[in-house]
């Protein structure tokens, strides 16, 4: 079974949420990670895009709500993993 990178979310005001990242891509430019709340199993998934500025030191990530978006990105991520599909 794959070990998957947990990255902790701090957002503003707000207790800090772990998550598991499955996956990541590039995409014109933006990074994208298709993150799930639970190490393996079924779980809730995320795609988010990092919003940070080149060059800083900690990455500010953003769920992605567009629907073109998230069908495009949500495409790329399938393809990638074989076994996933990913639920709008």
């Amino acid at each position: 079974m794959a070990k998957f990178e947990k990255i902790t979310f701090r957002p503003d005001g707000e207790e800090s949420v772990d998550f598991y990242v499955l996956e990541q891509t590039r995409i014109g430019g933006i990074n994208y990670i298709l993150v799930t709340d639970v190490e393996s199993g079924d779980g809730e998934a995320l795609i988010m895009k990092d919003t940070s500025e080149d060059g800083e030191e900690e990455g500010v990530f953003v769920i992605v709500s567009d629907d073109d978006e998230l069908a495009a990105v949500a495409g790329v991520f399938e393809n990638m993993l074989e076994d996933v599909e990913l639920q709008q």
